[in-house]
């Protein structure tokens, strides 16, 4: 009788073990600027329409992109801190940065968000008085640092290319981000061996067909950076064009 009992307490324990494993959803965590989550009024970010492509039943998004931020005013604002906080094993971590990089690091209101170029470990020291002292990495470094992170949680990165600018060359082709920042990230994701998806090539592909006047009047009400929803929405079209090239488990997850 007794063993009877046991059999039948270890076979409940098994179906709601099971049980809570089916139940599991893993998130999906985006990092990034304006160009990734932005007001969703005039401009919009493509992380906000990237749910329309997954099955809410199966993923969750967490969009923790925010305006104006480059890889290290996201991690001295303690954005990074929050994301890591959360992240658990199975979940994917979705990284676009480039657009707030530029500037020369320093304390001044142009330099506050600016990083070293490159991917190299190097960095500067800068003196902010009382608030005391801030290093400043490269920006190969700063996604480095989330990489790795990402991968001691069991958590999958994914470096993405920031989106293409609507800035235009004499040949009539959008520039692209393949010689500096594209680069980078993509250099990144082979130094650890993660997946890297190209979304400005994706885009600016898409761009290059329309072209610039087509482009201008469709997707960028303003500014030659922040496009408006439709623009957003081929964006995310353009993520999910690059999950399946490069076969990202994600794209199981797709409607």
């Amino acid at each position: 009788m007794l063993n009877v009992r046991w059999i039948i307490l270890v076979l409940l324990a098994f179906v709601f073990i099971s049980f809570v494993a089916d139940q599991y959803r893993p998130t999906v965590y985006l990092i990034g600027d304006s160009t990734v989550r932005n007001s969703n009024q005039e401009y919009w970010g493509w992380g906000t329409l990237l749910p329309e492509f997954l099955d809410s039943n199966q993923v969750s998004v967490n969009n923790q992109a925010m305006a104006g931020r480059s890889t290290r005013t996201f991690v001295k604002e303690g954005r990074w801190a929050k994301v890591d906080s959360m992240l658990r094993p199975g979940d994917y971590l979705l990284i676009q940065f480039g657009h707030n990089e530029g500037s020369k690091p320093d304390t001044s209101k142009q330099g506050y968000r600016g990083v070293l170029p490159g991917i190299g470990t190097d960095s500067v020291v800068l003196d902010w008085g009382s608030k005391g002292k801030e290093v400043v990495y490269s920006y190969g470094e700063n996604l480095r640092r989330f990489v790795v992170t990402a991968k001691n949680k069991g958590v999958t990165p994914i470096l993405i290319s920031m989106i293409p600018r609507n800035q235009w060359d004499g040949a009539g082709k959008v520039k692209r981000a393949d010689r500096d920042y594209g680069l980078w990230a993509r250099q990144i994701a082979e130094e650890q061996g993660i997946p890297f998806l190209d979304l400005n090539r994706i885009t600016a592909d898409k761009y290059d067909q329309l072209g610039a006047e087509l482009v201008k009047k469709r997707f960028f009400p303003g500014d030659h950076t922040h496009t408006n929803r439709d623009g957003a929405m081929e964006n995310a079209a353009s993520v999910v064009q690059g999950l399946k090239e490069i076969q990202s488990s994600l794209v199981n997850y797709l409607k």
